[in-house]
């Protein structure tokens, strides 16, 4: 399935609204309330498993609307906008560990409860893919699914790849967008070095200028 939309990965205040990933992921996360009301507590009989699916799928939304955030405390020069590179894609990628986590959540739920995970080519998950298409698309249009466990369950699972895949393209429009301008993300490690790099020269400069100084003494 392909997904043409420019993920937008620089919004303005309130625009991650319109991004896609941020519709799947609110879908996520109500359909995810609903789900564990229905099946998780009456399965197990504890919140721990519920607070965690809950917790996980905010994670994936919230993450994405702090993009807003980002974008607002954006500076000017290449050393302040790789900064708010690098902050952005670390949103999307805790976004998207979110899902993920809440992804195997889903699949453990089916294994444990003998419940068949659906193939990709079966027409229940296809008809679940097409759903994408739809403009306008809510918690609505999933929460049919929502009437026995299998098909609510496959029906998370289908959505989270979905917008996981949305997510992974916003990561590559981040990285896209900076590379055109001769700008990359600087990571953490590399940060980590430089700075290592940069203590350690300043360092060999004074001892330098010390050593000069002490043999000047009379």
């Amino acid at each position: 399935m392909t997904y043409n939309s420019n993920p937008n990965p620089t919004p303005p205040r309130g625009a991650y609204r319109r991004l896609r990933s941020f519709h799947g992921a609110e879908i996520i996360y109500d359909f995810t309330v609903e789900f564990c009301r229905l099946y998780i507590d009456r399965t197990y009989g504890t919140n721990r498993t519920h607070d965690q699916m809950v917790q996980a799928a905010r994670s994936g939304k919230q993450n994405i609307a702090d993009l807003s955030s980002v974008a607002l405390a954006k500076g000017e020069g290449s050393k302040a906008a790789s900064q708010w590179a690098t902050t952005e894609i670390k949103l999307v990628n805790v976004a998207r560990a979110s899902l993920e986590e809440l992804l195997l959540d889903y699949e453990d739920f089916l294994r444990q409860q003998g419940l068949p995970k659906w193939d990709k080519d079966d027409p229940r998950a296809r008809a679940l893919r097409d759903l994408a298409r739809l403009p306008n698309k809510s918690y609505k249009t999933y929460s049919s699914y929502l009437s026995s466990p299998e098909p609510a369950a496959n029906c998370m699972i289908t959505l989270i790849n979905q917008t996981n895949f949305l997510l992974d393209q916003q990561i590559k429009a981040i990285r896209g967008q900076f590379d055109e301008r001769g700008i990359s993300p600087e990571s953490h490690q590399n940060r980590a070095a430089r700075l290592l790099a940069e203590n350690r020269k300043n360092q060999a400069e004074f001892d330098a200028y010390l050593q000069q100084f002490l043999k000047k003494k009379p």
